[in-house]
């Protein structure tokens, strides 16, 4: 088997095919990054996981040309197993192995096709998600599936939350896959309900308070951890790192209450319960509020 992944979303996995006892000839993650403020490179999770395992790693910047796809095509592999490794597979690689690539996808496929299923799963609204594993091709997310388990998202939860329950169903979604292959072939995706969950930029966090306050919920909850939620504030971004919808109607943006802190949107209003102000830590919305003499009726 070769595995393929690249941030901690996919360490779960590839720890589990390891206890399912599959032997793994390769592990591919994508090359190091610079990281922090001083730029030194970064391993990805996979990268290092794969080292503490003593697993055979390859960390390509070429798919198409070079070393990598003959070694990849000469190692004769079973078969595939994908996880968030973040690039286009050529055709040749999909094709190499004797059962194809399988794809682990982090939604119920057709819904939330793409880089971020997760994100757009809470921003949407849904009240349920789940893994998909599915036989891969060319095109982005069509292939047929193999296994599906749902779950309810968490009236309160987060991309992050959701993002590590996931993580832990993937795994076993994985090897539950790889005990069928083979035997049970992978029904083709309904034609309807396609979605599609572009990946998510730092400019997707930006809250606009003329918007319902239901609305701003699920965005802050679908952008935390990053980039999270923020206002323009003063000389920065003021991060909303926890806010509540609450009942309140006034000017989009005054504040409605200083203590909790309660700010009117276009339909109801957010209780900030957390905020950080820019090279601050997070603090409490109240003391926030206090430390800068908020009124109701000041505009945030």
């Amino acid at each position: 088997m070769i595995f393929m992944g690249t941030p901690d979303f996919a360490v779960p996995t590839l720890n589990a095919l390891v206890e399912a006892g599959h032997e793994l000839v390769l592990v591919v993650a994508q090359p190091d990054r610079p990281s922090g403020r001083g730029k030194k490179l970064k391993a990805p999770a996979v990268a290092v996981r794969a080292t503490e395992l003593g697993l055979p790693l390859a960390q390509p910047r070429a798919l198409r040309k070079g070393p990598f796809p003959e070694r990849y095509v000469g190692l004769q592999a079973d078969v595939g197993v994908v996880i968030a490794y973040g690039r286009i597979l050529p055709e040749r690689l999909l094709d190499s192995p004797a059962h194809s690539c399988v794809n682990v996808h982090a939604s119920l496929l057709p819904r939330w096709r793409g880089a971020a299923p997760i994100q757009h799963a809470i921003l949407a609204g849904d009240t349920v998600t789940g893994v998909c594993t599915q036989r891969m091709e060319p095109s982005l997310d069509t292939g047929p599936v193999y296994v599906r388990e749902q779950t309810p998202i968490g009236e309160r939860e987060t991309s992050g939350e959701l993002h590590d329950r996931l993580a832990q169903m993937s795994a076993r979604v994985a090897v539950r896959t790889l005990e069928i292959l083979g035997t049970s072939e992978p029904e083709p995706q309904p034609e309807e309900g396609i979605t599609w969950a572009p990946k998510i930029a730092k400019a997707d966090g930006e809250i606009d308070f003329a918007q319902p306050a239901r609305q701003l919920d699920l965005r802050i909850r679908a952008m935390t951890p990053w980039p999270g939620g923020w206002t323009t504030w003063r000389d920065g971004p003021l991060k909303l790192k926890v806010a509540v919808p609450v009942e309140g109607s006034g000017a989009p943006g005054t504040v409605l209450s200083a203590d909790p802190l309660v700010v009117a949107c276009g339909e109801g209003a957010l209780h900030l319960v957390t905020v950080q102000a820019p090279g601050r830590r997070p603090v409490d919305g109240a003391d926030f509020a206090r430390g800068l003499r908020l009124q109701p009726g000041d505009p945030l």
